[in-house]
């Protein structure tokens, strides 16, 4: 009995103890920030565009200044959550899926034509039914012609671009462009299996753990994900014509060129260097046509916010907080 009562006298002096402890000021602010910086969840929303629904994340006051996430192949908004959950605090976030990727329809070729050109207007038609026509815009891989497209449609709606391996020159296509460069110049059977290993499980891996420094930092959900989407009837032959219709970015690579002389947009530059698609040389590239550049290179691969994402939104808040002021 004497061996409990001590016992029980040793934790309600803990207890009192720990009570009486006062907080610090710094404890306080500590608190508050971190209060502050969970104030706004992701929001998974739906909306119509000519027919076809656009899934799509947003996050953050609209009150504040806009980020719109434009994704790769063969992502979706997933790709952007570490953006959604960091940034929302300071910035109005929203990242769309195009028809075909993440949680938007999926209409067959017949109903919806799976061209650059279609996916940039039914994403342009997406921000003006919201009613977003003041926006900085993230680009990476697909989200580079996408984002182009619309840049040049509407520069004065363009407040900044945030480039994460997103390309628009010839110098920026790596050797990983080889067999698609032999399906562009002559289309058959032969040109298209060559392409189909992308579509694996294991090539999607490759996409996105070639070139980082850890692979076990890369969240395996990613190609998992992205492997479901892919194993859906009629998704290859989708891939494979969007593929093909690349080749048409290249041809209004000039046009962007000339968008970013003219209107010289801050630009950050936050890329990938392992990345066999588009290398530190396609970074490089735009330093010609852009005379003020917030250039960053991070040694890992081609979705390099899986990496190094921390770092990224670090130089992502800054890089807002300077330009939009």
């Amino acid at each position: 009995m004497k061996k409990l009562n001590l016992v029980y006298l040793l934790v309600l002096t803990l207890i009192v103890s720990c009570q009486e402890k006062p907080s610090t000021s710094k404890n306080k602010e500590t608190l508050t920030v971190k209060i502050e910086k969970t104030m706004n969840p992701v929001n998974y929303k739906t909306i119509s565009i000519n027919g076809v629904n656009v899934a799509y994340r947003e996050a953050g006051d609209s009150k504040n200044p806009t980020l719109v996430l434009l994704h790769g192949f063969p992502s979706s908004s997933h790709q952007y959550r570490k953006v959604l959950n960091q940034l929302s605090d300071e910035f109005h976030l929203i990242a769309p899926d195009y028809p075909g990727f993440g949680n938007s329809d999926f209409p067959s070729a017949n109903d919806y034509e799976y061209t650059f050109d279609n996916i940039s207007e039914t994403i342009n038609s997406f921000l003006e039914l919201k009613g977003i026509n003041r926006y900085a815009l993230m680009i990476q891989d697909y989200g580079a012609p996408i984002g182009f497209r619309i840049a040049t449609a509407h520069p004065e709606r363009v407040t900044a671009i945030i480039n994460q391996n997103g390309n628009a020159y010839e110098e920026g296509l790596g050797e990983a462009w080889k067999g698609i460069r032999a399906f562009w110049a002559d289309r058959n059977e032969k040109t298209e299996n060559a392409l189909l290993p992308a579509f694996s499980l294991e090539g999607l891996e490759w996409q996105y753990t070639h070139g980082t420094r850890n692979p076990e930092k890369v969240n395996p959900d990613t190609w998992h994900l992205d492997y479901l989407r892919l194993s859906r009837p009629n998704a290859h032959n989708v891939n494979i014509d969007l593929f093909y219709d690349y080749q048409n970015n290249l041809k209004l690579y000039p046009k962007w060129q000339q968008y970013l002389r003219d209107n010289q947009p801050p630009l950050l530059i936050v890329w990938g260097k392992n990345d066999e698609f588009f290398p530190e040389s396609g970074a490089e590239a735009f330093k010609r046509d852009v005379k003020e550049i917030d250039y960053n290179i991070y040694d890992t691969g081609h979705f390099a916010l899986e990496e190094d994402g921390d770092a990224i939104i670090t130089k992502m808040r800054e890089f807002m907080k300077k330009t939009l002021k």
